[in-house]
């Protein structure tokens, strides 16, 4: 047992100074692509109550330990956003995590923008025509050109819809802007004909020029040759335009970088970094692992529990390069379709109340259990680095439905089947589920 301890805390110290040579402090300069099957259906509410708490939590600790424009940068990755909607519970490959996580966020952070200093504006449909009021009302609040903001957000809006002529038409639309005027855009499209979406990402810190390659993500499935006139292979066609406009913009490069998800639903081995996963798992079921992470967090916590924390420290935590898979996030609540497992619904409340805990006592300047898990974090990377354990995704799936019911493990299945046995009008229920 000491031995396993001090081999714990041999991880923990040389962690502790490992240098992260790909944070986010500065900007992410990305294009992604990836597939984004569209799925029918809506959030149930027993799920949406608790992706608002918990997306609100998760980035209000990146603003704690990295500022507001580090959580703008997050939003403009695809993968870490991809990521965030997994660990939330939500489908972890669909279109519906783009709705559903911004729609939670703005829920969540928007009655607390005074204290955080970070707006979210727009959002799906109707909504996103409110975007030039929003953006006037927390203009004239901050002091910020509330005229250059609009302009900003009609025009990613139509250079996602019109100049890039990828058949995706744009239906979702949602502007974070910080007090300080920094903005980020995450919008996403749809094509009737393949029913896919597309997602595009935006990022003030690397738009130098809105015609040549401002996206920091364009996320979607790959269909065929794309006309996109804000891309910098098509200068011709841009000179050809902009002599009648009389306008020459700089260039500007971006780093490329495709996310492609896949078309299946569930999730496989392929689709998750098991030494990664391993590590995690390692932590959740090896005595002595689990004792030391406890410790670390001061909080006295079950195997499932940190399991969960350990994948939501590393979205907070995590640099870019963690984020490739993001399936591997799913395993810490579940997808309320079932894939890869049921929604732990007491897991899930056990790890809001821990994260919120620890920020109300940052608050009080006792920041010890919030930075625990950063600790965590950097433990189970520890564990990852020494020991190298490989999961077996499988096997850990069937693990997980096992136990789901005394977890509380639900889907909106269950919702379906609940509603079919609800008695009609004046039908007495002598059954009642």
């Amino acid at each position: 047992m000491r031995h396993a301890h001090r081999q714990c805390q041999a991880i923990s110290k040389d962690l502790r100074s490992a240098d992260r040579a790909e944070s986010y402090d500065r900007p992410v300069k990305r294009s992604g692509v990836a597939d984004l099957p569209l799925h029918g259906g809506r959030v149930p509410p027993w799920l949406a109550v608790r992706m608002v708490t918990l997306g609100t939590a998760i980035a209000e600790s990146v603003i704690y330990h990295y500022g507001r424009s580090a959580l703008l940068a997050r939003l403009s990755d695809p993968f870490w956003f991809q990521a965030l909607g997994s660990v939330m519970g939500m489908d972890w490959h669909s279109s519906g995590i783009t709705t559903s996580v911004m729609g939670a966020l703005k829920k969540g952070l928007n009655p607390r923008s005074h204290e955080l200093g970070v707006f979210i504006c727009g959002g799906r449909g109707r909504q996103s025509r409110h975007t030039p009021q929003e953006l006037r009302e927390v203009a004239q609040r901050e002091s910020l050109d509330g005229d250059a903001l609009v302009r900003t957000s009609r025009l990613t809006a139509r250079i996602d819809n019109n100049a890039v002529a990828d058949g995706f038409q744009i239906y979702l639309h949602s502007f974070v802007l910080t007090a300080d005027g920094e903005w980020a855009v995450v919008q996403q499209g749809l094509n009737e004909d393949s029913r896919l979406a597309r997602r595009y990402h935006w990022h003030s810190a690397t738009v130098r020029d809105f015609t040549a390659d401002p996206h920091t993500a364009i996320v979607g499935q790959h269909a065929g040759t794309i006309m996109n006139l804000v891309d910098r292979q098509a200068r011709p066609a841009q000179d050809a335009l902009l002599t009648i406009a009389r306008d020459d913009p700089s260039r500007t490069l971006t780093e490329v970088r495709r996310l492609r998800m896949p078309a299946h639903h569930d999730v496989r081995r392929d689709d998750v970094n098991e030494k990664r996963l391993g590590a995690v798992l390692a932590l959740a079921h090896e005595r002595d692992l689990r004792d030391f992470a406890s410790l670390l967090l001061l909080e006295h916590l079950g195997p499932r529990t940190l399991q969960s924390l350990a994948l939501v420290a590393e979205v907070v935590h995590g640099t870019p390069t963690r984020f490739e898979d993001p399936a591997r996030f799913a395993f810490a609540h579940g997808g309320k379709d079932g894939h890869p497992f049921p929604v732990p619904l007491k897991i899930y409340d056990e790890s809001i109340a821990v994260l919120r805990r620890a920020l109300d006592a940052a608050k009080l300047g006792r920041s010890d259990k919030l930075d625990g898990m950063s600790r965590l974090d950097s433990f189970v990377r520890g564990i990852e680095q020494r020991l190298g354990p490989e999961a077996d995704v499988a096997a850990t799936i069937a693990r997980e439905r096992q136990m789901s019911r005394s977890l509380g493990g639900r889907t909106v299945f269950d919702d379906r089947d609940r509603a079919a046995t609800r008695p009609r009008r004046g039908q007495l229920n002598l059954f009642p589920r």
